[in-house]
């Protein structure tokens, strides 16, 4: 077994390892398998050194990465190997491991000799570290809940708690803990799409309280106030879009205070924009035209503009027929008709009427959940509308 870190070690010491590898399948017919810690550390086109080893079987590859292998690792050494994923420790897990870090540190522990004269905590007392300083249960619980499940995190954070004065306030040391965490939060990585995500998905479903804990967990672990603004202005068109057509002007003046406020006040004018965007009617309408016509547009890229509608500005243009039998509209005092789409789309209606429910899915169950957990338990004012449709 060979081990090596993508860190400290380059494409040569890699080379050099196959290498070692492949003679030593050779001379004694067994692979070695090779562990590369911090995997993700090699750029794509790195990786792609791993690819003919792994496939000739000349290598057992074992990669650890603390990313999200599907954007970090090549596609095609990904789609070579397994993935594990290696989940956090629950807290019974975490609690376990502290206490028994904690036995092994108290009085009379194989790590240190016992004190003459120590008598041993009753089992219902907190774990005695010394006999001056207690750890209590309370303390312990903010730790687990604190290190996120991650053990490393934990045992530093005892270790903070240990070696606190006896006479530290504990509101003071649970204060001191929280602020040594370090937030997990990387600007490119799965947290930074994760609670964009969040805050969407919460603007959109109309949870103002949830959108605004979302935009607060990124600002304050030093996310890009831009780029939520820049986000904001995509809501405001994807998800409000027709229904308020506020939405989108304020969401570019908050941009627009973003770059001239800056951090730490622009979260004020973003906190107002979230809320707004959070508590519009909502409506995709426009979005869904979208996407309804571009997918026609994809289907057939060679359809021609009716002749109606194409300019003529030359008179041999206008001989052959070229915007021949356009009516234009503003010398009428009435509505006319003009045929403005290609003749297999005529009947295609790419933007809906407002309040058009076709395609929507009529859930009785999930209404009524709804309607319990956050209508406070009264009918939906749009039901008899919606049932009608259905």
């Amino acid at each position: 077994m060979v081990e090596l870190s993508a860190t400290s070690s380059g494409t040569q010491e890699v080379r050099a390892a196959f290498e070692e590898a492949k003679n030593t399948l050779k001379l004694t017919g067994r692979r070695t398998v090779l562990f590369m810690d911090e995997i993700h550390r090699f750029n794509k086109s790195q990786q792609d050194l791993f690819l003919p080893y792994v496939e000739q079987g000349l290598v057992q590859l074992v990669g650890a990465t603390t990313e999200n292998p599907s954007f970090r690792i090549n596609n095609a050494l990904l789609s070579r190997c397994r993935v594990f994923v290696l989940e956090r420790l629950t807290d019974e897990n975490m609690r376990a491991i502290l206490e028994r870090t904690l036995q092994k540190v108290a009085p009379g522990s194989d790590t240190e000799p016992p004190r003459a004269g120590t008598p041993e905590p009753p089992a219902s007392s907190p774990l005695t570290v010394d006999r001056h300083h207690r750890v209590s249960d309370n303390v312990l619980n903010s730790i687990v809940r604190y290190s996120q499940g991650d053990a490393r995190t934990a045992l530093s954070l005892l270790e903070l708690a240990i070696n606190a004065p006896p006479s530290a306030n504990e509101d003071v040391l649970l204060k001191n803990l929280r602020k040594s965490v370090v937030a997990r939060f990387d600007r490119t990585g799965d947290d930074h799409y994760d609670m964009i995500s969040a805050l969407h998905k919460s603007v959109r479903g109309s949870d103002g309280s949830a959108a605004m804990y979302w935009l607060a967990r990124m600002l304050t672990a030093g996310e890009d106030p831009l780029y939520i603004a820049r986000r904001c202005i995509v809501m405001a068109s994807e998800d409000i879009g027709l229904a308020n057509d506020r939405a989108l002007p304020l969401a570019i003046a908050a941009y627009n205070a973003c770059q001239i406020i800056g951090m730490p006040e622009c979260r004020i004018n973003l906190a107002h924009l979230v809320a707004y965007l959070a508590e519009s009617p909502k409506s995709t309408r426009s979005y869904e035209a979208y996407n309804r016509a571009e997918e026609a547009a994809k289907e057939d890229p060679a359809v021609p503009v009716p002749l109606n509608i194409c300019n003529a500005p030359t008179g041999l243009m206008k001989e052959l027929g070229y915007g021949r039998g356009y009516l234009y509209n503003p010398t009428y005092a009435h509505p006319v008709h003009n045929d403005f789409l290609p003749l297999q789309y005529k009947q295609e209606g790419f933007l809906r009427a407002d309040g058009d429910l076709e395609g929507k899915v009529w859930d009785e169950d999930l209404l009524r959940q709804w309607e319990y957990m956050d209508n406070s338990g009264k009918d939906w004012e749009g039901r008899s509308k919606g049932e009608k449709a259905e």
